[in-house]
């Protein structure tokens, strides 16, 4: 607690001197289309309707294109970077990643497990998070919500959001392209074209392609690993028959793939791979040879080439129709994706029987939802918005593991079927005062099969549903035009799910389903703009608890292997603050910073799962029965996942050099505080550690044309986003692996776009 109110004293002071020297406008003016004019507002539409992000009584942040760009940041994994809450961290392939916000997420791998932190594209939701994992489409602005936001967004919510906004049709003719070359061999094409067919009808029309070959080498076969290669298209058709009427018809269609390699960054001596007393196993040098072992290793090898293949696509029908004074909207979407995955499991070159295994599977899904609402004037001191949401959701999950160990082989489908109603109202009572409330019930149905293949084809079947209620409650004060303070009380709530993964067996399908995630959450905050709007300073206060908490532990076989179990693990608290504070003297000057401190601990976890051979002295005692399963009390300890102190700042100086033409320069600074992947795990713990990007360019006085230079991690630091402990597979011999970031190593390139 000590370390947590020092970082609340750090973060103060540096909010100070930002606010003296220079802070960040944490909502960059690049957030709104630029077709618009520039009202020095940044709409948003956390609330299912249009309003300034300064009167919205919530926890938002808003990322405009130009500080994505200033970030590195082209892909939906490398979100954490300009949003401080925000933790992304990979896994061997996309669907066993995790999104967190202020520490909390779903650290899951089965079908049919919501996630905590929705991901939506145009305000459609995603059936897996997985389906967001690949270069950011054509993105006008990216809202991402903190706190539970189930009232509104519904049970995929209970921590948090993110929305990507795309473009829409412009009304006249647009024409955007970027292009992007690195020197370790990435290369991204984007563009998009958009304007009227007619005086009712107008397009949109986006595509992209970008492949990079990975920063690890695979010594077995020289392949580059840790790469992605991914192409998108979008669509968007908008007809408005009259003033009363809009429809818009989205498509798209993505396609791509993902490798992976998992270097060894530390070992020690002891027995080799599948090694026991008698047995020692193959050393390190034999299943790895050529591998240099370190903390900057990037080499792996491996006979089989863990890999991903993935395709989908959909599309959604808006609709806005006006009322009298309300406006009814109404949004139907279909989306069917599928994820083939094949790991080498073994993670070694050994070609004997008895050490090499591999595993095959996929994930498939289809979602199909309907959503309509209805809003009242938003002008009136009295408005709401009252609406229905269904949505069906099918998966299906074919896996198999073997054939030398940890075998494997069965066949999960899982259903969901929900259907809710939901209403929120704002009340402006007195001339600088407004109440909001609002509530959702919602009703669910999930039913699973499960087949196992390799127990002579056991079946095994079941259903549930449960009904739930949420609610928000706020009040917000008006001190001035420009600053305002709000508290808000909001619970979450998550469905609940089976335990569909390996393992499953009678005694799972007795127990029936795993219980339903529920949070409640209280925010304090403050939003202002001072020195006519030059300065922009939002501070929010949380605290937010969660019970029966869906989580996936780990167990550690007698024979050395692992096995991946769905459970909840007990209450977890997270309280702290978030700063975004904004500083725009000029047109010429634009400087952003945003962080958040966080205080994430299991409030209530007595039996929680030991890391790879913990020891007694380590907080893991013997288990009462000789040979029984063993546990740590995590009560009081940090979560996974969850660093105290997160900071990402961006400056941007555009100077006019002759006529229109501008220079350009462009610094961001990110720093992340110490973090643990697994809990009180020494082999998964990440120092803090901070990263330095730069970019230097020119472009024209009306952003028709840019060239820019830019080098990422400038100062080549290195760090990790995922650490494994391996020492199970190893015979007690400590070894670690980690999944590699894209800017392991310092980098540069060169990016240009046109916009006109």
């Amino acid at each position: 607690m000590k370390s947590f109110h020092n970082s609340v004293c750090v973060a103060a002071l540096a909010a100070a001197i930002g606010l003296l020297a220079g802070p960040a406008h944490a909502q960059s003016n690049a957030a709104k289309a630029s077709d618009k004019p520039d009202t020095g507002e940044i709409i948003v539409t956390a609330q299912k309707r249009a309003e300034n992000v300064q009167n919205v009584p919530l926890a938002v942040s808003v990322l405009g294109a130009s500080q994505l760009q200033a970030a590195g940041v082209r892909n939906f994994q490398d979100l954490g970077a300009v949003s401080p809450s925000l933790t992304i961290r990979p896994a061997e392939h996309p669907v066993n990643a995790n999104v967190s916000l202020r520490g909390v997420g779903t650290f899951a791998f089965g079908i049919g497990v919501e996630p905590s932190v929705a991901v939506l594209v145009d305000e459609v939701p995603m059936a897996f998070q997985a389906r967001a994992f690949t270069d950011l489409p054509d993105v006008e602005r990216i809202e991402v919500l903190r706190g539970p936001q189930s009232t509104l967004y519904g049970k995929a919510a209970s921590a948090g959001l993110i929305n990507i906004i795309t473009r829409g049709p412009s009304d006249t003719l647009k024409v955007r392209a970027n292009a992007t070359v690195t020197t370790d061999q990435e290369y991204a094409v984007n563009a998009s074209v958009s304007g009227p067919i007619s005086p009712t009808v107008g397009y949109v029309f986006s595509a992209a392609y970008s492949k990079w070959e990975g920063n690890v080498r695979n010594l077995f076969n020289g392949q580059k690993l840790n790469g992605r290669e991914s192409g998108n298209v979008r669509a968007k058709l908008r007809w408005e028959p009259s003033s009363d009427a809009k429809l818009t018809l989205s498509l798209n269609y993505m396609n791509g793939n993902t490798n992976i390699g998992r270097p060894v960054i530390a070992q020690t001596t002891g027995l080799g791979f599948r090694g026991i007393v008698g047995n020692p196993g193959p050393s390190l040098a034999t299943a790895l040879p050529g591998v240099t072992v370190g903390p900057n290793n990037q080499d792996v090898s491996i006979n089989y080439t863990s890999h991903t293949k993935y395709q989908g696509g959909g599309g959604n029908i808006r609709g806005e129709f006006a009322l009298g004074d309300h406006q009814l909207v109404t949004i139907t979407s279909y989306d069917k994706f599928r994820l083939d995955d094949y790991f080498d499991s073994d993670e070694t070159s050994l070609s004997a029987a008895a050490y090499n295994n591999i595993q095959v599977g996929a994930f498939k899904s289809t979602l199909f939802t309907q959503e309509v609402r209805l809003l009242s004037d938003g002008s009136k001191p009295f408005h709401y918005t009252l609406g229905a949401y269904y949505a069906n959701v099918d998966f299906e999950r074919p896996f198999y593991r073997g054939p030398a160990f940890s075998t494997a082989n069965w066949y999960a489908t899982s259903k969901s079927s929900q259907i809710a109603g939901f209403v929120q109202a704002d009340w402006q009572f007195m001339p600088k005062a407004t109440l909001t409330g609002g509530g959702r019930v919602q009703n669910e149905k999930v039913s699973y099969t499960f087949q196992d293949i390799q127990a002579n084809n056991a079946q095994f079947s079941g259903s549930a549903q449960d009904t739930a209620a949420t609610y928000r409650i706020s009040a917000r004060y008006e001190f001035t035009p420009r600053i305002n303070a709000f508290v808000t009380y909001s619970t979450g709530y998550k469905g609940q799910t089976y335990d569909l993964t390996t393992g499953f067996n009678a005694n799972r399908a007795a127990a029936g389903p795993i219980k339903p995630e529920t949070s409640r959450d209280i925010e304090f905050g403050v939003r202002s703009q001072l020195f006519d709007r030059k300065v922009t300073l939002n501070v929010t206060y949380f605290d937010t608890t969660y019970k029966n908490l869906q989580a996936q532990t780990i167990e550690t076989l007698a024979d050395g292997t692992t096995n991946f179990r769905l459970t909840n693990v007990g209450k977890l608290g997270t309280h702290g603050f978030e700063i975004d504070a904004g500083y725009r003297p000029n047109p010429d000057f634009n400087f952003n910073s945003s962080l958040a401190i966080l205080d994430a601990k299991y409030i209530d976890y007595p039996v929680a799962q030991c890391f790879a051979l913990q020891s007694p002295d380590q907080g893991c005692p013997l288990a009462a029965v000789p040979g029984g399963p063993r546990s740590q009390n995590l009560t009081g300890t940090r979560a996974v996942q969850a660093p105290q102190f997160k900071m990402s700042a961006t400056a941007e100086y555009t100077p006019q050099i002759r006529d229109g033409l501008r220079g350009l320069a462009q610094i961001n600074v990110q720093h992340q505080s110490s973090v643990y992947y697994s809990a009180r795990d020494p082999q998964t713990f990440q120092k803090g550690y901070e990263i330095v990007n730069l970019s230097l360019g020119i472009r024209d006085e009306n952003r028709r044309w840019e060239v820019a230079a830019f080098v990422n991690n400038l100062f080549d630091q290195q760090y990790y986003p995922s650490l494994i402990n391996s020492n199970g597979s190893w015979g007690g011999a400590m070894v670690t692996q980690a999944v590699l970031p894209r800017d392991f190593r310092r980098y540069g390139g060169l990016r240009a776009s046109l916009n006109f």
